[in-house]
């Protein structure tokens, strides 16, 4: 289907290839990545605060707003189809043109970016845009630069949403957002040399894989595992409980169990031996097996695993909010959310597209069905109820000063 020039379209669209430009906006290790972080949080507190809203405030902000036929839309690249198969298809049905632009490469640069317009409550060119949870997130909503959502407007997400986004921590209500697609950090393992089942964060903590594991250097996910490790939600944690986190992360380190903290090149140091066990990403594994043909295993640990979304958010001053909102709820129709799945590999917020998904490929045959079948099946893009329920929200910054604070907890563990 695709010449030797071609790169494999699997490996294009895998979280190998996109997820470390995303996953910056959570990265804070490292004083240089600090610095770039906060200085491209913009100016605090410029908005109108605003990280809940009641029901008048809703209802004022969409009275006398109608469709207008058009949508800019902003996102991140590789995210979708490039053919925009579904994209066309919402013009077909609705009439709405959409102009869809892949500008966004990282949360800071991007808030730092739109934030002076949006201070000055002027339009930034985009009136749907995804963005991930993490500090700007936080202050995107506690600077009112997002537009409250008007459920009534949203039937598609109150049907077929999973209920664990109904729950978020960053935004409970889902109040200015609902998610484009999501990812989970457990542990993968090699059970070529491991010769037991890993099920447990303890097991990154057992002295019988002595400089063998792998740990995260992104100081976010190194800490989300020490704070579950020492029986802390991150979601909801406070100072107390980042230290608790970073004592255990340090006795691991001091016994000699880490191998090294790793960036993206984890998924290297498993395949070469250097690790056996290690904290990884779901989708980084689902692809390296996929593509690659090997058997990593990946469990979302006993004690927890963590779960980071990309999310559907209309600035406040969006030209064209109805539009956005109608494309935000077609993307939760069944069929759409199926086909978005099959292409990007994520996991999916909508469970039933994981049965259309099985439908579409009995329509197939060979390589084609085979490959549809796997994303089907694959609890790393349709994770269980009981999944979800040990999937944790990250730690949430709603400050520069809160980040800072939490930097200097964990950093000395990565580069001490």
């Amino acid at each position: 289907m695709f010449s030797r020039n071609t790169p494999d379209p699997m490996l294009l669209r895998g979280l190998t290839s996109r997820r470390l430009g995303r996953r910056d906006a959570l990265r804070i290790g490292g004083l240089s990545a600090l610095g770039a972080a906060l200085a491209a949080c913009g100016v605090e507190g410029k908005g109108t605060p605003a990280a809940s809203v009641d029901s008048s405030t809703i209802a004022t902000f969409w009275a006398g707003k109608s469709q207008n036929g058009k949508l800019d839309f902003a996102n991140w690249p590789l995210y979708m189809d490039p053919e925009k198969p579904e994209l066309k298809a919402f013009t077909a049905k609705t009439g709405i043109e959409v102009n869809y632009q892949e500008v966004i490469q990282e949360m800071g640069p991007w808030f730092a970016k739109v934030q002076p317009q949006l201070s000055a409550k002027q339009d930034i060119g985009f009136d749907l845009m995804v963005i991930t949870n993490g500090v700007q997130f936080g202050q995107f909503r506690s600077a009112g630069f997002l537009a409250p959502l008007d459920h009534t407007r949203l039937p598609n997400f109150t049907k077929n949403a999973a209920k664990t986004y109904t729950t978020e921590a960053f935004d409970p209500g889902n109040v200015f957002s609902v998610p484009w697609a999501s990812g989970i950090t457990g542990i993968a393992y090699d059970p070529a040399k491991v010769d037991r089942p890993i099920t447990k964060l303890a097991d990154l903590w057992d002295p019988a894989f002595k400089g063998k594991v792998g740990m995260m250097s992104d100081l976010t996910e190194l800490a989300n595992f020490g704070m579950l490790a020492a029986g802390v939600d991150p979601g909801t944690s406070d100072e107390a409980g980042w230290k608790k986190g970073a004592a255990k992360l340090q006795e691991q380190k001091d016994k000699g169990i880490v191998r090294q903290y790793y960036e993206q090149d984890y998924v290297d140091a498993l395949g070469n031996g250097e690790v056996w066990i290690t904290q990884a990403w779901s989708g980084d594994i689902f692809q390296k097996n996929l593509s690659d043909g090997t058997n990593y295993k990946f469990v979302i640990p006993e004690e927890g695993g963590t779960i980071w979304t990309d999310n559907f958010t209309i600035p406040i001053t969006a030209a064209n909010p109805v539009d956005a909102i109608t494309l935000i709820d077609y993307f939760y129709e069944v069929a759409n959310a199926a086909a978005l799945a099959e292409y990007i590999n994520y996991v999916c917020p909508v469970p039933a597209a994981q049965a259309q998904m099985r439908s579409d490929a009995a329509e197939l045959s060979g390589d084609e069905k085979k490959e549809m079948l796997e994303v089907a099946e694959s609890s790393l893009v349709f994770p269980s109820e009981a999944d979800y329920e040990k999937l944790h929200y990250y730690v949430s910054f709603n400050t520069a000063e809160e980040q800072q604070d939490f930097t200097k907890v964990f950093e000395p563990i990565v580069l001490g």
